[in-house]
């Protein structure tokens, strides 16, 4: 079925620019290999249309069945939760090719409704709970051929200030970015919360935003039932007048269309903003700059239905008072994994550490590295000492265990170093963090 552009003459435009250069439908291909749906005509029409276009025919590539199994490839490798239905990804596995033929058959037909989403919780570092929303893996498989569709179209018009859940970035990139500005005389922080924003999004104002580029009714559809598919949460049901749940594959991609307009806003001004999903900070280099920032901020939150929080949004100098951003505390011109890092480290580490558990340090060592592993990835440009800390609190509940097995009391200290010596558990295979961090500080060195 052919593609249908808003820019008919455009769209001859794209398909000759690919016919002329293979290597660019190579390379735009290569960018967008998970949205497999996406011709190269499509692709290049991205590159070639004029700004403001919009996208009308695209219901037959969220239903196409190539684009729903190139999302249920996706939603499987996650291994998530089951929704409202029961239903988890093995069970639906079982006769999953029937099960994605259903799926295109009832979007094609427009009979497809989402069902309830179900509500989950988890603890937050403030002793708070942060809601998501789970839906049944069929929902997480439609929710993702909708992502992948709309996607490209949306991303192009992105701003490069925006970290989270977008193609070729992540966190240590935004991280990255700020300590440059940092680095460069940016001093002065306005370090942003936005209250509640995934369960505060207006939806009314949210579609505005998403009919800009897209112009097709059946998709709108789709993602309107997504927003207003209701809550589940034990026995009680509600159907949700703003937000889009964290949890949902779809989510993401709407939060950062709908703070879109935030991040043109301060570039067209000039600030510096770093922004990860809902988490951003603004870099300026004068005060006064900071607080004009911070009062664009609060006239553009107010505008789009949103707030920021109260208490959490503040304008500090980072010359002399620290932030935290996206699990680090900058402190001063030197960067730590923050307390409440350290504390889910800790947790994590403390489920695999107990004294009763009776199974052989080695055991207990090989559990424990992996989790050690998988925290240095994130952390290991902290800045100089900032793992001595949390190396010297694993080797302490090691050595407690240690005196358990040998009829002792009380935690692992005092003569326990003489014991049972650092060198003791490198012998055996602990991870020392404080020893990677300095090989990998010495390798960035030499790259340099």
């Amino acid at each position: 079925m052919q593609e249908q552009l808003a820019l008919v003459p455009r769209a001859t435009e794209a398909q000759q620019a690919v016919e002329a250069n293979p290597k660019q439908a190579r390379r735009l291909r290569w960018k967008w290999a998970e949205a497999s749906i996406w011709t190269d005509r499509m692709l290049a029409a991205l590159e070639t249309e004029v700004k403001g276009s919009v996208w009308f025919r695209l219901i037959d590539k969220v239903f196409s069945l190539k684009n729903l199994w190139s999302s249920w490839s996706k939603v499987a490798k996650n291994h998530g939760s089951p929704g409202a239905d029961g239903i988890t990804i093995e069970r639906y596995e079982r006769d999953v090719e029937s099960n994605l033929r259903w799926l295109s058959e009832q979007l094609q037909s427009g009979a497809y409704r989402p069902e309830p989403i179900r509500r989950s919780y988890i603890p937050k570092g403030d002793g708070t709970q942060r809601p998501l929303g789970i839906p049944t893996v069929r929902d997480r498989i439609v929710q993702g051929a909708v992502r992948q569709v709309i996607e490209p179209i949306f991303e192009k018009e992105f701003a490069a200030c925006s970290y989270g859940f977008r193609p070729g970035k992540g966190c240590k990139d935004a991280l990255r970015r700020v300590d440059e500005l940092l680095k460069s005389g940016y001093r002065y922080v306005v370090d942003a919360d936005l209250q509640s924003y995934f369960d505060t999004i207006p939806h009314d104002l949210l579609m505005q935003q998403v009919r800009t580029r897209v112009a097709d009714g059946r998709v709108l559809k789709l993602i309107e039932l997504f927003l207003e598919a209701n809550i589940m949460e034990g026995l009680e049901q509600w159907t949700p007048t703003a937000g889009a749940p964290q949890g949902a594959v779809l989510s993401p991609l709407l939060s950062n269309i709908y703070l879109n307009p935030l991040d043109h806003l301060l570039a067209e001004q000039g600030y510096e903003m770093v922004r990860y999903a809902d988490d951003f900070v603004i870099l300026c280099k004068t005060k006064q700059e900071a607080e004009t920032a911070l009062e664009t901020v609060k006239q553009w939150t107010a505008q789009a239905g949103l707030s920021l929080h109260p208490d959490k949004t503040r304008l500090i100098d980072a010359a002399t008072e620290s932030f935290e951003f996206l699990g680090f505390k900058f402190d001063k011109g030197r960067r730590w994994p923050r307390d409440k890092s350290k504390k889910k480290l800790r947790e994590s580490i403390q489920k695999r550490t107990k004294r009763t558990s009776g199974v052989s340090l080695q055991v207990t060592i090989d559990r424990i590295n992996p989790v050690l592993r998988g925290w240095f990835g994130y952390f290991k440009h902290a800045s100089k000492g900032a793992m001595r800390e949390v190396d010297s609190w694993v080797r302490m509940r090691l050595r407690s265990i240690l005196r358990h097995q040998h009829k002792l009391k009380g935690r692992g200290r005092g003569a326990d170093h003489q014991r049972w010596p650092n060198a003791f558990f490198a012998r055996m295979g602990l991870l020392s963090l404080d020893q990677a961090h300095q090989l990998a500080r010495r390798s960035m060195k030499m790259a340099h």
